[in-house]
């Protein structure tokens, strides 16, 4: 049976549900989460509150961001029962030209022991509605050439594969007018 998920801004009143999931994650990606290297997470309290800080500023659009980065509603996914951390996603509000090729307007990722249970399903979902919301069609999700898993969940929600650059198959979702690549 499907979970019940929900997308909750990141909180410090969820830093132990967070190392939680850091810890299940072991080292390996976190689309969709901001950190940049996977096997040197922030989970020191200073440094999870840092970035924590972080990812709720980069909402803002008069926050200056680092180079090559661009606004983004950042969301943890959660277990809608039990508020257990299942992973990430993130709605960044524009395209760079990397994010055009490589990273889409959507990120996210699901912690390994909640993989296959409807989770990624579910967050992109409601991902969706966020750009939605945000002015955002049409949508650009991206996944690596080989993860069937994101593959399926991408083209479940009405994703159109436009092509295959660098190892990464490049879906739009919406009608709105696409980006010039």
């Amino acid at each position: 049976m499907p979970r019940t998920v929900r997308l909750v801004p990141p909180s410090v009143g969820l830093r132990s549900a967070y190392l939680d999931a850091i810890a299940d994650f072991a080292g390996t990606a976190l689309d969709g989460s901001g950190i940049r290297d996977p096997q040197r997470p922030p989970t020191a309290d200073g440094d999870v509150i840092d970035f924590i800080t972080t990812r709720l500023a980069e909402e803002d659009p008069a926050t200056e961001l680092l180079d090559g980065w661009v606004h983004c509603t950042s969301r943890w996914i959660l277990d809608a029962e039990n508020d257990e951390m299942l992973g990430f996603l993130a709605v960044r509000h524009r395209l760079t030209p990397f994010l055009l090729e490589q990273g889409g307007h959507i990120g996210y990722s699901v912690r390994p022991s909640a993989r296959r249970q409807g989770v990624a399903t579910a967050a992109l979902e409601l991902g969706l509605e966020l750009a939605r919301t945000a002015g955002i069609d049409p949508v650009l999700i991206t996944c690596d050439e080989d993860n069937t898993g994101s593959r399926r969940t991408i083209e479940r929600a009405g994703g159109t594969l436009e092509d295959i650059r660098e190892g990464k198959r490049r879906y739009w979702i919406g009608d709105g007018p696409r980006p010039l690549a």
